[in-house]
């Protein structure tokens, strides 16, 4: 039986003695209205001693109306806990849609076999493993292309695929554009050529206060106008950001234009500074421009393909929603989503198979008389389960974390950031850089994550404590694969919005809601805190990512000058891996 006789499970009568029990297992569709009343119809004929149901002792309580649990900030340093969420926000959705296309309510089959339980005097046993661990062993299990796949179709769910495509697209674009014009081409020779023939360097002063204040104002505006927020409250929350953005870049262009004007440079706000900036915003603004218009148009392809791989998906919602309990239909169903993913589908499927048929061995060998309400899925893999007990997995071997994808990409990617970052800083002491310009580089690479890092979170909303966590450990994260600032700066942000399965709930009616605004359903999905969370430890990680791969190419050739350009610093490298090569040959001669 279950453990979960505290939470008000009805109990069994006691088990007839030496005697073996049976098990009937019914198959239903989780929101079919046909399978309700065949449940109804099957335990007041059997009248069984035990009606087990597929479900764990927290989604039971919640049946009942018992209120979810937080999640633990412990948990969300344990694993990929907010990914393990979006898993189980794109597997609910799927299920509530379908419950709404055909008016009723998602898991009524298993409400009313606990009703005909109770109707009958029949004990109820949960018999399905703790959702958590499915979703994590399940989750853990996708590879990287099967997550983006489930993400990219939660966000089709939000808005229009051409959209997403035009989006993703432009944001791409302007991100390389920008990059490549400022900085990269400049190394290649083609610098001066993007400068538009713009070479007076009171213009490009003006054009450097204008970009560094916008910049440096809007970023000021996050941490030092918190009280701006109030402002936006009567036209949502996120109009509370968007004035302090502003009005950060307002304050922070007036003032570098004011002090280019009258010439009056304060400390690091040189001439040279603003004349500098203005070459890369000018460069900048050529790259953006050409990235956008490129980027749009292969977002324009993206959101073609995007389109086709929906209408995959309206075709499949055309199915008759009675047919899924028959069994051609489901071991259809079943086998399309091996085929996406053979790995979740273990995990989803069979793992949950075995679970549930130790549970109803267990009942049997007691002596019970069973009837299993099962979803259609899992009623062939528990019966041949319970047709073979002696080889039923134990339950040991299907409870607990199961370890990833031994050579992620991501992972791998991350530990070549971690290699080269240490043999960079390794190869310079090597060649007796001078201890000052090593603190510079260590120091700008700190500062460059935690602005990134810091700045994306509180775009997602952060508190500033949040942010200033995620920001403050972004320099050692973004060099290590095993962490990231995201997970920190979301451990403190849970202590301000708690966070519970319900909030999935409320997910799935926004982005259920057709007629509902993009704009409308953005602003109210940041409005749930779960969606918040994510957010931010989303963007705080890609603030990270960003500043680690922009490190090397805008502020390592901005302190190269330090020891002599570019190619000084090159050439102290080599020097560094020839001194390294003679100390190994000295130890090993």
């Amino acid at each position: 039986m279950s453990d979960a006789g505290d939470a008000g499970v009805p109990e069994p009568p006691e088990p007839p003695a030496d005697e073996q029990g049976s098990v009937h297992v019914l198959g239903t569709a989780h929101v079919s209205q046909a399978s309700v009343d065949e449940v109804h119809e099957t335990i007041d004929r059997e009248q069984p001693d035990v009606v087990a149901v597929e479900l764990d002792e927290d989604r039971y309580n919640q049946m009942q109306g018992g209120t979810p649990d937080d999640i633990e900030a412990k948990d969300l340093l344990s694993g990929n806990t907010v990914f393990q969420f979006l898993a189980y926000w794109m597997l609910s959705y799927v299920q509530s849609r379908l419950g709404e296309k055909f008016d009723i309510e998602p898991g009524a089959d298993m409400r009313a076999a606990i009703e005909a339980a109770e109707r009958n005097g029949s004990g109820v046993a949960l018999v399905d493993r703790d959702i958590q661990v499915t979703i994590q062993r399940f989750w853990s299990r996708l590879s990287f292309t099967e997550k983006m796949k489930m993400i990219g179709g939660l966000a089709l769910g939000v808005t229009d695929p051409r959209t997403i495509g035009l989006a993703f697209g432009a944001a791409a674009g302007l991100f390389v554009g920008f990059v490549f014009a400022a900085f990269l081409a400049p190394m290649l020779g083609l610098g001066d050529a993007l400068l538009l023939g713009i070479s007076d360097a009171t213009t490009l002063q003006y054009a450097g206060a204008a970009i560094g204040g916008a910049v440096g104002g809007a970023l000021v505006g996050l941490l030092f106008l918190p009280s701006l927020e109030s402002v936006g409250e009567s036209t949502g929350i996120r109009s509370g950001f968007s004035i302090r953005l502003i009005a950060g870049a307002v304050l922070g262009v007036g003032g570098c234009l004011a002090l280019v004007a009258t010439e009056t440079f304060v400390g690091p706000l040189s001439a040279g500074t603003f004349e500098s900036a203005g070459t890369y915003a000018i460069r900048g603004t050529v790259g953006v421009v050409a990235g956008l218009g490129i980027g749009v148009a292969i977002g324009a392809v993206l959101g073609v393909f995007l389109d086709a791989l929906g209408s995959d998906v309206e075709d499949i919602e055309e199915v008759d929603i009675e047919e899924m309990t028959d069994g051609d239909v489901v071991r259809a169903m079943m086998e399309e989503f091996r085929q996406f993913s053979p790995r979740g589908a273990n995990a989803l499927i069979d793992e949950r198979d075995a679970y549930i048929a130790n549970h109803l061995h267990q009942l049997r060998t007691q002596g019970y008389d069973v009837v299993a309400v099962v979803g259609a899925g899992h009623k062939a893999g528990i019966e041949r389960h319970l047709a073979n007990p002696t080889e039923i997995p134990t339950l040991e071997s299907l409870s607990g974390a199961a370890s990833g994808r031994r050579f992620a990409p991501v992972k791998l990617f991350g530990y070549l950031v971690m290699v080269g970052f240490i043999g960079f800083f390794f190869l310079l002491i090597m060649a007796g850089v001078q201890d000052t310009f090593l603190l510079q580089l260590f120091g700008a690479w700190f500062l460059f994550n935690g602005v990134f890092a810091f700045a994306l979170a509180r775009l997602a909303g952060a508190h500033w404590t949040s942010a200033g966590v995620g920001g403050s450990v972004a320099w050692l994260t973004s060099i290590n694969p095993l962490l990231a600032p995201g997970w920190f700066a979301g451990y403190v942000e849970l202590k301000h919005r708690p966070v519970n399965v319900r909030d999935v709930q409320q997910l799935n009616d926004i982005v259920g809601d057709a007629d509902r605004p993009m704009e409308d359903a953005l602003s109210e999905m940041f409005d749930v805190p779960l969606f918040r969370l994510i957010m931010i430890v989303a963007l705080t990680n890609i603030g990270s990512m960003i500043a680690t791969f922009l490190f090397f190419i805008v502020v390592v050739p901005w302190l190269a000058p330090e020891i002599g350009g570019v190619d000084a610093l090159m050439g102290e490298l080599l020097r560094g891996a020839e001194n390294t090569l003679e100390l190994i040959r000295a130890l090993v001669t």
